[in-house]
């Protein structure tokens, strides 16, 4: 994409959507944590579904680490993959009560060292938390930066390398949540509505 189409991009996506944001519900840095782990391969609409029970629940890391994996398991089973995470949350609440006082670490190395937490999820964390700049891919990313020829590369860690170097860091975060948005609401996996897509003049998939 040429530095003038990368400019319309960022300017047509910051007016349609001027508030980029997570669509998780949370309200402390522990529930961000816990809500996007559970978000890998699911919908954050599913995720948000089961987080209102669970933060009841389990209001911090010291109580997530005392949980029991069979209540943990009921209140989450709606997730995709509800027991291998069920396992890694408890024992992310052990790790972070044992080694980062009931903190959530500010480093990608830390926070790959938890139990379910990857390179997107680490990178979700320190983005949300402005601690350092990230652009995390997630599947909606990955076929948008495809379609919009931003990247050819073959994994999300690929495209997110070809991502950062397209984009001042500055535009990470907000362009990270507008692309999503994007995903979502016009670019859908299945059936993209180009015809009404305010990217369409750009965009070399446009049909």
């Amino acid at each position: 994409m040429t530095p003038q189409k990368r400019k319309i991009l960022v300017q047509t996506l910051a007016e349609l959507y001027p508030d980029p944001h997570s669509e998780l519900d949370f309200k402390n840095e522990y529930q961000l944590l816990i809500a996007v782990m559970l978000s890998a391969q699911c919908t954050d609409k599913k995720v948000n579904q089961v987080t209102p029970e669970l933060f009841k629940t389990y209001p911090n890391f010291k109580a997530l680490s005392q949980a029991k994996l069979a209540d943990v398991e009921r209140i989450i089973r709606p997730i995709n993959y509800y027991k291998t995470k069920s396992k890694n949350l408890i024992a992310t609440g052990k790790e972070a009560v044992d080694r980062f006082k009931s903190k959530v670490p500010d480093t990608h190395k830390e926070l790959t060292s938890l139990p379910g937490v990857g390179n997107k999820t680490a990178n979700v964390i320190l983005s949300e938390k402005g601690v350092v700049p990230a652009f995390p891919v997630d599947t909606h990313i990955f076929r948008l930066a495809h379609r919009l020829g931003l990247s050819k590369g073959k994994t999300p860690d690929h495209v997110e390398a070809d991502l950062r170097d397209e984009f001042p860091s500055s535009e990470w975060r907000n362009l990270h949540h507008r692309l999503i948005f994007h995903g979502r609401r016009v670019c859908g996996a299945r059936s993209p509505q180009c015809e009404a897509c305010a990217l369409r003049a750009i965009c070399p998939s446009a049909t």
